[in-house]
């Protein structure tokens, strides 16, 4: 891994790089119609079966496919043209969009065209990340994800909202068009704007697609869980687990203080907000080279203020140690930019669908662990006892921004 450099990137640098300023307006039109998109399939399910459980069914659909597309699909986007792969995902994407508007679609189909276009969004993204890479190979890295960052946490901040406001007033099926649209322009923008590359690994014609699949598969595994630095760098990544239990019980802790909908959305705003924070500070005011050291002592501080959840503190001092828990989030700038940098470029795509598909299978555990937990127990304790294991966890890779710059690795070396 090459030395990094002396001090931050500024904005300056990273929105004079073309291709990424249109990677990253695709990205915020992909996440304006996501956002649009599950407003629209809640409301068009409940109005169609009035049940709460069918409509909890179909919105899970959107987390299954990752536990699936991660491992399997995530090396696409390592076998054929980066730009090649996130325009056909975003063309197929918009093509099934469209048919989840088509009226009286029984349940079952409904939910199959989702899967498959949540599906989609693996490979997609493996490209996107690892075509990012290409593009800003130096500290601009670690600048375009603070900007990635802050434009999701913005997203879920006031999405679902304005999602809502606009579903209100268009209807459900007319705002599925309207993303199926967003998807058709993304296609546009990337196909157009970003530079054409050759696939990162050569195709080997004497193997079947279904060995060379496995054989992708299986050297990702070993790459990323068999490499120390690599390993301790996910291990950073998946302390998400612990740090999302709020998000799943900011209804039940709400109610536990006789809140309303808006005291929820004060707690499921406040994580994101502090994580946005944190981002931009960490990327702008902080030496590259001290961003590392800074990792775990920020992985500490995002979960260690959830333990303070025991002592059942009010709704304004919750809202406070959520926005600090955030900001402590923001360790996933220098370990991203790390894991990045040191995976080959021939295998981003799988090693970052591996990556995700654990980390989305854990925080979908978690969340439903802790939900059926704090049937029993209160809220409150539940989250506190996410935040001390999660500490506990991030305590144990004590040393890792030491490992990752030092260690002799195949990845690193």
């Amino acid at each position: 891994m090459s030395e990094p450099a002396a001090s931050p990137a500024t904005w300056r640098s990273l929105l004079a790089v073309r291709e990424f300023r249109y990677l990253w307006l695709t990205y915020a039109i992909s996440l304006a119609g996501d956002q649009l998109a599950r407003v629209a399939i809640a409301v068009l399910v409940f109005r169609q079966t009035h049940s709460a459980l069918l409509t909890g069914v179909v919105y899970a659909t959107t987390f299954l496919p990752w536990l699936l597309g991660g491992p399997l699909l995530g090396g696409i986007a390592d076998r054929l043209p980066r730009r090649t792969v996130m325009v056909t995902c975003n063309v197929l994407s918009a093509l099934l969009v469209a048919l989840l508007a088509l009226p009286r679609l029984p349940i079952p189909v409904l939910c199959g065209l989702l899967f498959v276009v949540v599906l989609l969004e693996s490979p997609f993204l493996a490209a996107r990340a690892a075509l990012i890479a290409d593009v800003l190979p130096d500290d601009r890295y670690v600048l375009a994800s603070a900007l990635n960052n802050l434009t999701a946490q913005a997203a879920q901040v006031v999405g679902f909202a304005f999602g809502g406001a606009l579903v209100a007033v268009v209807g459900p099926r007319q705002a599925l068009l309207l993303d199926s649209a967003t998807f058709l322009l993304s296609a546009f923008l990337v196909r157009w704007t970003v530079q054409v590359r050759p696939a990162a690994t050569e195709r080997d014609g004497s193997a079947s697609r279904a060995r060379l699949w496995w054989r992708q598969m299986v050297a990702g595994v070993r790459l990323v869980f068999g490499d120390p630095a690599l390993r301790r760098l996910v291990g950073i990544a998946w302390l998400a687990t612990f740090v999302v239990v709020p998000e799943g019980l900011a209804a039940p802790y709400a109610d536990t203080l006789n809140g309303s909908a808006v005291a929820v959305g004060l707690l499921l705003a406040a994580q994101p907000l502090g994580a946005g924070v944190g981002g931009l500070l960490l990327s702008r005011l902080v030496a590259p080279a001290r961003r590392l050291e800074l990792m775990i002592p920020l992985a500490v501080l995002c979960c260690l203020p959830l333990v303070a959840f025991v002592l059942h503190p009010p709704l304004p001092l919750a809202f406070a140690l959520l926005v600090l828990s955030g900001i402590g989030a923001s360790y996933n700038l220098p370990a991203n930019a790390a894991f990045v940098q040191a995976v080959p470029t021939r295998q981003r795509g799988q090693a970052f669908g591996l990556v995700a598909a654990g980390l989305a299978a854990g925080q979908g555990l978690s969340i439903a662990v802790a939900g059926a937990i704090a049937d029993v127990v209160a809220p409150g304790v539940v989250i506190a006892v996410a935040g001390a294991l999660g500490t506990i966890a991030a305590l144990s890779l004590t040393g890792a921004d030491r490992r990752v710059v030092r260690a002799k690795t195949p990845a690193l070396g």
